[in-house]
């Protein structure tokens, strides 16, 4: 996988904002390169679909092929290891708007799941990991300006953890998937 980010324009909203080709960029995302048809059997879907789906995600950029496999085998990949959106990426096109809201629903459904599975498999973890893996809700009164900076500043951090972390691998590290969101307490109350 290439190493990097992508900041999706309205096309690139549009054509990820389908529920298979955001669990097909996901699981390349997360599991590596593999073919149509392996991709197929992990997401319970036909190979037709999957080859149909990896050659759009390709158009806008967002997956590649490897150039491994050999005849009518070819894998794919990940071309960026993360990507993001603001609306203003999409401003003047309702359905990129439309696609970036779909997106955000479809990834906080994500992040939900996940939560839930790591609170049931909990109890089987050691203790330092228990202990280490946490979540935490604080109140901030900011502009949009300060919260962009916080954003940003958060992102810097991890960035920084994940290259140290690719540099140096740590006996015993897992894998583990950070999560935040920061949004208005009162979404009713509109400014």
């Amino acid at each position: 996988m290439t190493e990097g980010h992508i900041q999706l324009d309205g096309r690139a909203l549009r054509v990820l904002a389908h529920p298979l080709r955001a669990r097909l960029l996901s699981e390349l995302r997360v599991h590596g390169a593999a073919t149509a048809t392996t991709l197929a059997e992990r997401l319970t879907t036909n190979t037709g679909a999957t080859s149909y789906h990896l050659r759009k995600l390709a158009e806008v950029g967002l997956v590649e092929e490897t150039g491994d496999g050999r005849g009518k085998q070819r894998f794919w990949a990940a071309a960026q290891e993360s990507h993001s959106w603001t609306d203003a990426d999409a401003v003047g096109d309702p359905d990129a708007l439309a696609a970036a809201g779909w997106l955000r629903q479809h990834y906080w459904a994500g992040m939900s799941e996940k939560v839930a599975r790591w609170e049931d498999a909990r109890p089987r973890w050691p203790a330092a990991w228990r202990d280490a893996a946490g979540m935490s809700d604080m109140l901030l009164d900011l502009t949009p300006e300060q919260l962009r900076a916080l954003n940003d500043e958060i992102d810097e951090v991890v960035l920084r953890h994940q290259t140290a972390a690719a540099r140096t691998p740590a006996e015993g590290a897992r894998r583990v998937t950070f999560l935040y969101y920061v949004l208005p307490t009162e979404p009713d109350d509109v400014p």
